[in-house]
């Protein structure tokens, strides 16, 4: 070959490797960006997304919101209870309930999206707080941690008196707080952690 075809040759080479790459790049998968970064211990909570893979069970994998009553309906499982469960915890609960159909599944639970602010997965605090409003939830929060976003308790509080009210399986529980303690006194005992969709409900003291 001489070397006018060489020098051909290789000019068609650099004219065709940007033109490769772009084909290379089109045909590969998007990244999933969608894929939450979440901790090892986050707790689910309503409005999250969830990616569930059953190994070598295409069917039965899917991609699913967490309700507003905190369960999921997967195939074959109608509900199940995911709020307040890590994905490892869910992806054992599933595990257990597929077990009855087949055999020995292999599940993996993976957050895809983690629910926006102002979800029904937020912390609410109402009545006598500085700024009442809506927290986003994330993993380990605490009665402390919101306390702080929403500037303390007001002037007028009973904070001694005020309750988180959560809901779980579909009912509602006041569960007392001592946020006067905490806030004051630095008793960590009032420190709760807290579940996606709690709300923190501060009375204002009679006078």
């Amino acid at each position: 070959m001489n070397c006018f075809k060489l020098t051909k040759i290789a000019a068609m080479m650099l004219l065709l490797s940007p033109i490769a790459a772009q084909a290379q790049s089109d045909n590969a998968p998007a990244p999933s960006s969608a894929t939450a970064a979440v901790a090892s211990d986050y707790l689910i909570g309503p409005g999250d997304e969830l990616q569930i893979f059953v190994w070598k069970n295409p069917d039965l994998s899917a991609t699913l919101p967490v309700r507003p009553d905190g369960k999921i309906s997967t195939p074959l499982v109608a509900d199940m209870q995911a709020q307040g469960k890590t994905p490892s915890d869910l992806a054992a609960s599933l595990r257990v309930a597929l077990g009855k159909y087949v055999q020995d599944p292999v599940v993996t639970v993976l957050v895809k999206q983690v629910a926006a602010p102002g979800s029904a997965a937020s912390i609410r605090v109402i009545g006598a707080a500085a700024t009442p409003k809506s927290v986003p939830y994330r993993a380990g929060l605490t009665v402390l941690d919101v306390l702080i976003d929403v500037g303390g308790l007001n002037t007028y509080a009973a904070g001694n008196d005020a309750q988180i009210i959560r809901t779980q399986n579909g009912v509602s529980r006041g569960i007392p707080v001592h946020l006067a303690d905490l806030m004051k006194r630095g008793d960590l005992k009032a420190n709760i952690q807290l579940m996606p969709g709690d709300v923190i409900r501060i009375p204002e003291r009679w006078f």
